[in-house]
């Protein structure tokens, strides 16, 4: 899979199960950390950890893995690492606490219209 391939499914699949205000971020210019960021809401811890569970196998169907996952247990803030594709899934809450749009402000917006779901 490609770089894009990885957000593109993780996008289709975090829509497909009811993520909420789900954001692609460019940050290849201004970061080494990583090409994307991916960013997603759920309403509580379980629905966090169940949208990474889904995400985790989408993408283990195709071959890839998280090179590390953080904050499973607490459930929220997952980190998904793939590399160059860091997938963030949040509480709503801990989501507005932390505002990483706002910190990285500076990052290109990916139009993610084309890979959403469609019931």
């Amino acid at each position: 899979m490609t770089i894009d391939e990885i957000w593109q499914r993780a996008v289709y699949t975090l829509d497909q199960h009811k993520a909420e205000d789900i954001r692609v971020l460019g940050v290849s210019g201004i970061t080494s950390i990583a090409d994307y960021f991916l960013l997603a809401s759920g309403g509580s811890a379980n629905q966090v950890r169940s949208l990474s569970d889904y995400v985790e196998e989408a993408l283990a169907r195709e071959g890839k893995h998280p090179l590390r996952t953080e904050g499973y247990t607490a459930g929220d803030w997952i980190t998904l690492d793939y590399g160059d594709v860091m997938v963030h899934i949040f509480r709503r809450e801990t989501r507005d606490f932390y505002d990483l749009e706002r910190l990285w402000v500076d990052a290109a917006a990916v139009d993610i219209g084309p890979y959403l779901y469609e019931q």
